[in-house]
């Protein structure tokens, strides 16, 4: 089966793609029958909304044992006690990651390689959006870039060896990274004068209050990265894909959204979002339904879907690699590169 790569580019408007997943796609939930006993699983941003839901369903299929990846100890302790009342025969256990803190992912994937001797799955499902121009004061990059993208390539880059090394012999790692069809929507990005790509996008003269802008964007660059990924890594090893669950009603993404705009979205959910449940089962589809034919490839409405069209021209891989060069430097204090490097190499 193709990947986004082979497939041709969309030739409808967002609206177009909007309806068809909102409306005329039948959610696809694993089969009953899939048997997660003996796995291991960490999924961020795991306490609340679609990825405390995909934590109770992976449970729900015999998962033994979940990390529950999460900002906040209160709030993810809270969490893991239901889940552990829900599912007593399960290991339900909370670790602590700031993503916008590239120390603590550091400190947070160090722990897991200590701690865990196995690993099979990674759910990326922490994120946000604002609506107002804010910077991370530890890297001096926009929020939204630095969460949505930054910080998930840094923690996505930093798994990859331990899922290849600590999933049982013959069988990949899986590494599901939560996207989004709105990056579709988004502008190739340019430089501004003699700016990074990066740096053009962290200035508040590009950002759009109120407009979502810099979150489309973020999930755009996500898709050039699984783009540039595939150059690196097998899918005998880690299986990467990104998963959009679709506009979703009940999750704390929209939490910044102003209380006038507020009803009217409420409404818009109740007429057009999916349930949490059938939200959070596009992430199982990807996780572990799917196949060697998502690898590096973005899963929409439960099936492998084209990337955004600009990949498809000469000009979007041109600054597919430019981006990709630039996260590299940016991430240097981790030797990114020379992780994905040896993950090629071993590939040989």
């Amino acid at each position: 089966m193709p990947t986004s790569k082979d497939l041709p580019p969309l030739d409808v408007g967002f609206g177009s793609v909007f309806y068809k997943n909102q409306f005329k796609t039948k959610p696809q939930h694993p089969p009953s029958t899939t048997d997660l006993t003996g796995k291991v699983a960490l999924i961020t941003g795991a306490n609340t909304g679609l990825g405390y839901e995909s934590a109770k369903q992976m449970l729900a299929l015999r998962l033994s044992h979940l990390i529950m990846a999460v900002r906040n100890q209160e709030k993810g302790d809270a969490a893991a006690s239901k889940l552990r009342n829900l599912y007593p025969n399960a290991k339900v256990e909370v670790m602590i990651v700031d993503m916008s803190k590239y120390s603590s992912i550091q400190e947070f994937t160090q722990q897991v390689d200590n701690k865990l001797s196995r690993l099979d799955i990674a759910i990326l499902n922490a994120g946000l959006t604002k609506l107002k121009y804010t910077i991370e004061p530890s890297t001096g990059h926009e929020q939204v870039i630095q969460v949505n993208y930054l910080s998930t390539v840094l923690l996505a880059i930093l798994l990859l060896p331990i899922l290849k090394k600590k999933s049982p012999p013959g069988t990949p790692g899986r590494l599901t990274i939560v996207n989004a069809a709105l990056a579709l929507t988004a502008a190739l990005p340019t430089t501004d004068g003699h700016k990074s790509i990066l740096a053009t996008l962290d200035s508040p003269e590009w950002f759009a209050p109120n407009s979502g802008k810099n979150y489309n964007m973020s999930k755009f660059l996500g898709q050039m990265f699984a783009y540039k990924l595939s150059e690196y890594v097998s899918a005998d090893d880690v299986i990467v894909n990104l998963v959009c669950p679709g506009f979703v009603k009940g999750t704390d993404l929209s939490r910044d959204v102003s209380i006038i705009i507020k009803p009217l979205q409420v409404l818009f959910s109740s007429i057009a979002a999916r349930t949490v449940k059938d939200g959070a089962s596009t992430y199982l589809d990807a996780a572990l339904v799917k196949g060697k034919e998502s690898h590096c490839s973005f899963v929409m409405s439960w099936q492998v879907s084209p990337f955004h069209a600009a990949l498809y021209t000469p000009e979007g891989k041109d600054i597919a690699n430019k981006l990709f060069d630039e996260t590299m430097e940016e991430l240097k204090f981790a030797n990114a590169r020379g992780i994905l490097e040896s993950m090629k190499a071993a590939t040989v």
